[in-house]
């Protein structure tokens, strides 16, 4: 029951969440621009002939020309490739930035329990973010656990779902294999004391912001393929020296066979 209410009370980026597919819809326009389009060769190329057959309709509705409903749904089909494909990536980046914000604010909102030493059953209320390296925190039922760090003293239960997408929930204790905690993560009944092993920046939480901030869209082999074939070998740019005419012809060969 616990895990339940504390996985309903997690803040989930819905499929559709209008702030992240109103603002994907006018980027998938914005991307029509052919500089930033060019970047993906493959939906440039498209974009380049999907320009040109609306071109020559625009020339047949004034000429008069034969099948224009025909050469219309080709050329709406066209456009609608390309838009959804642009809205895709959108939608891609923003839940990622979604992503990165919502594990920044946990960072931020998190409240430490500081103690002053191990054995002290006293504690103040600090800001998750203040602590350093070798404090000693007292995490209870229903907590986030500020920091990456090592349980010293207790034993808990302790929710990894926002960590490892593992529901069901682990036993933390200390000494041995299982002593080890992330923060973010939640403790669902009794209570630890952790002692901090990671600094602010270093912890697996700040590793997962800046993984999703700067990740990319892993390219297709498709997409690869006509990157290189279009940008040509970087191994043959770069060298200095020109190659002999019969290590040309070599490299000749499986170039184009392995670009057409």
């Amino acid at each position: 029951m616990e895990t339940s209410t504390i996985r309903k009370s997690m803040p989930v980026s819905a499929l559709f969440d209008p702030k992240i597919v109103v603002p994907a819809i006018g980027s998938a326009f914005v991307k029509l621009n052919p500089r930033v389009l060019m970047k993906n060769p493959v939906m440039f190329v498209l974009e380049i002939v999907t320009v040109l057959t609306t071109v020559f309709l625009i020339r047949d509705l004034i000429t008069g020309g034969p099948s224009i409903g025909f050469t219309f749904q080709i050329i709406l089909w066209l456009w609608l490739t390309v838009l959804f494909a642009n809205f895709s990536e959108a939608v891609a980046e923003g839940r990622g930035k979604a992503q990165a914000d919502s594990l920044r604010r946990q960072r931020t909102e998190t409240q430490a329990k500081l103690l002053g030493a191990a054995n002290s059953k006293n504690y103040k209320l600090v800001p998750g973010t203040s602590l350093k390296v070798g404090d000693i925190v007292l995490v209870e039922a229903g907590d986030f656990i500020p920091s990456d760090g090592e349980v010293i003293e207790g034993i808990a239960s302790v929710n990894e779902a926002a960590i490892t997408g593992e529901s069901a929930p682990v036993i933390r204790e200390s000494g041995g294999d299982r002593s080890a905690v992330t923060g973010g993560t939640v403790v669902l009944s009794d209570w630890i004391k952790v002692r901090i092993s990671a600094a602010l920046g270093s912890t697996f939480l700040d590793r997962m912001i800046k993984l999703v901030e700067g990740a990319e869209r892993q390219k297709t082999p498709t997409r690869s393929r006509s990157t290189s074939c279009w940008s040509g070998s970087p191994s043959s740019s770069s060298s200095p020296r020109r190659p002999s005419r019969a290590m040309r012809l070599t490299r000749a060969a499986p170039s184009r066979s392995s670009c057409w």
